[in-house]
């Protein structure tokens, strides 16, 4: 059997899984599935332009993977969720943003993606969450 493994990270993870009662990680086998995970820094703050905080969210789907072992390289799959910035496009700038994550943090590798807009998301502020799932040692 399968053991399966919760992880929360250092920092705002913790306070999540206090307050809201959800982890950031879960592993099991070689399998690492990520929570949504928001463009806020340290202090739960989000960056006033959207570039900022669409890195800040690649920076913490980073940190849910090492809690779990896993790395960018890792991942075969992203779900990203987008507070469109009309009512009838995501915008270019989201786009553009995640596409530079996407070749700087993973190179030649590319992952599956699917870019959802929606009306809202967990906290005022927020305009990107993304979610992804890995399979430690898929690289080789």
């Amino acid at each position: 059997m399968t053991k399966t493994n919760f992880y929360v990270t250092p920092g705002f993870g913790e306070t999540m899984r206090k307050d809201m009662h959800y982890s950031q990680a879960v592993r099991v086998g070689n399998r690492v599935e990520t929570s949504g995970q928001p463009g806020w820094d340290e202090n739960c703050a989000f960056p006033d332009l959207l570039e900022d905080e669409i890195r800040f969210a690649f920076d913490n789907v980073e940190r849910a993977l090492a809690a779990a072992g896993a790395t960018w390289p890792d991942v075969i799959a992203v779900n990203s969720y987008h507070v469109p910035e009309s009512p009838d496009y995501i915008g270019d700038t989201h786009g553009r943003v995640m596409v530079e994550q996407f070749r700087e943090r993973m190179g030649d590798r590319a992952p599956i993606w699917t870019e959802i807009g929606v009306p809202a998301l967990g906290e005022r502020r927020m305009r990107v969450e993304i979610r992804v799932t890995a399979i430690v040692d898929s690289t080789s």
